[in-house]
């Protein structure tokens, strides 16, 4: 093995510095993630399969392949390996309980003035997160659906928005919704499976969305959550981020973040810590648009 290769049998696949840098730059430019040298035997590991999987002897030859204007599903593969989709419903409930306690009630007044509510789950991964949010809007505007109230749910790998679109899921992960909501909100369709019922599924649409490209909408929203999603990328980036969400929410509006995040850079200016990982916008905000 020389210097810098990960595999120390001939039926492994080379993997040298020079092809683990040009792996980082691509998902640098294309996706905004920052890949540290210590990720290295991860994105070996990672992408080995997708090699196998196309049928590619080198890494030199799959850079050539996803740099191929026809493999933009191959690219979204490459997204999906080198990311993590942990999550579950009503993670972070500190997060839920200020949704609940502090966001909401200017929301029921909104909807009581026959305004719009809108909220974004940027990074919605399979789904629970949305679905959680949408049944705590339920726990406290039930006729939600028949209001002018709305869910964005993105993330960039099609195939888990697409499973969070379906909405079904193991029947153990149900112990993380509450008791109330569970017996309201949930459907078993199986032993083994449970679905979500269709009054938070109405209030939620589901698409793919890469946060660093134009966002093809123009806001505002009362609150946004973005959790465990910026770690991925490096501190400049992030600071971008955070501003663009800025300017995406209403004035004291809402924006939650992952445990190990924290916002940076000029949106501090605007956004004020209110709680755990949670942020209110002190600025002027969007301004609504059809």
């Amino acid at each position: 093995m020389t210097t810098g290769d990960v595999g120390t049998s001939a039926r492994e696949i080379p993997f040298s510095d020079a092809d683990f840098r040009a792996i980082a730059d691509l998902a640098q430019t294309e996706f905004g993630l920052n890949l540290a040298e210590s990720k290295k035997p991860l994105v070996y590991s990672r992408l080995s399969k997708r090699l196998k999987a196309r049928q590619v002897g080198s890494f030199q030859s799959y850079l050539t392949l996803l740099n191929q204007k026809e493999e933009n599903a191959e690219r979204l593969e490459l997204i999906s390996a080198l990311t993590t989709n942990v999550t579950s419903f009503f993670r972070e409930k500190h997060h839920f309980d200020m949704l609940r306690d502090e966001a909401i009630p200017r929301m029921i007044q909104n909807v009581k003035a026959g305004q719009r509510v809108r909220i974004w789950s940027a990074g919605c991964s399979s789904g629970q997160e949305p679905y959680s949010i949408a049944m705590t809007l339920l726990e406290k505007i039930p006729d939600a659906a028949r209001h002018n109230v709305k869910i964005l749910a993105t993330d960039i790998d099609p195939k888990i928005v697409e499973r969070a679109r379906n909405g079904q899921y193991p029947l153990e992960e149900a112990t993380g919704i509450p008791d109330t909501m569970r017996k309201a909100q949930v459907v078993p369709v199986a032993d083994q499976d449970f679905r979500i019922g269709e009054e938070p599924r109405k209030l939620i649409t589901f698409a793919e969305l890469n946060l660093m490209d134009a966002w093809p909408f123009k806001g505002p929203f009362d609150a946004i959550f973005c959790r465990n999603v910026a770690i991925y990328f490096n501190q400049e980036t992030q600071q971008r981020l955070w501003e663009r969400f800025r300017e995406m929410l209403v004035p004291d509006g809402f924006l939650f973040i992952g445990h190990s995040e924290r916002v940076t850079g000029p949106a501090t200016h605007s956004l004020s810590g209110v709680g755990i990982t949670s942020y209110r916008n002190s600025g002027p905000g969007g301004r609504p648009t059809a």
